[in-house]
């Protein structure tokens, strides 16, 4: 009985992967799909790069003076003030 619960229990395993492939294969993107994906990704426009570029500058030099500070700086934001 325990060899028959063995082969039952690999067998089950076995078919759950079978069918969570089955399932990611069905929902990928095909490669005319991926490739339009690619082409629209942010990154792809020099513009917008160079916009997040200058943004992440900005917030490095706002988070390197914050922890250059020792005031709270938390304390005087939001609507309690």
């Amino acid at each position: 009985m325990s060899g028959m619960r063995t082969i039952l229990t690999s067998t089950a395993a076995i078919a759950f992967m079978g069918l969570g492939y089955g399932m990611w294969s069905v929902i990928s993107p095909g490669e005319q799909r991926r490739k339009e994906m690619l082409k629209n990704l942010p990154e792809s426009n020099p513009v917008r790069m160079e916009e997040t570029r200058q943004r992440n500058a900005m917030l490095m030099q706002v988070l390197k003076d914050a922890a250059e500070t020792s005031d709270n700086l938390a304390r005087g934001l939001g609507p309690g003030k």
